[in-house]
């Protein structure tokens, strides 16, 4: 997975904190007071994030209002999945993982696992066959 450049992390954390879609100009007017950005640099920043999958758009009259494919929760999971897949060891690397946790986030990790436990099984999905249609 690519990582976010500066501006696309900046317009992603506008995305992501929003409560619904929002257009261009809403994301541009959040940044405003911190970064002042022209609206068509906003505009080729959302548009290129639509082109690499990390948002969705709709058309609303003439413009788009945009929302993020992936919530901040699955975007850093993936990243998490994407670094430690760099690692010929990845129990070692978790390890060390763990070990850097403060007492909350072990903790919060503990409950994920518990809950991974208790659910069940997923199952795979079938192949599709040649003509078949899911």
């Amino acid at each position: 997975m690519e990582r976010l450049g500066d501006l696309e992390a900046e317009v992603m954390d506008q995305l992501w904190a929003a409560r619904g879609p929002v257009s261009v100009r809403g994301v541009r007017d959040a940044l405003q007071s911190t970064r002042p950005l022209a609206y068509t640099t906003v505009m080729t920043v959302m548009d290129r994030l639509f082109h690499k999958g990390w948002l969705v758009r709709d058309r609303v009259g003439r413009s788009y209002q945009y929302r993020p494919a992936l919530s901040r929760g699955e975007y850093t999971a993936r990243m998490m999945r994407d670094v430690l897949s760099t690692t010929d060891d990845r129990g070692l690397a978790l390890l060390h993982f763990v070990d850097t946790m403060a007492p909350a986030e072990y903790e919060a990790l503990q409950e994920a696992l518990r809950w991974h436990r208790s659910r069940p099984p997923r199952a795979a999905e079938p192949p599709c066959v040649e003509g078949e249609t899911s």
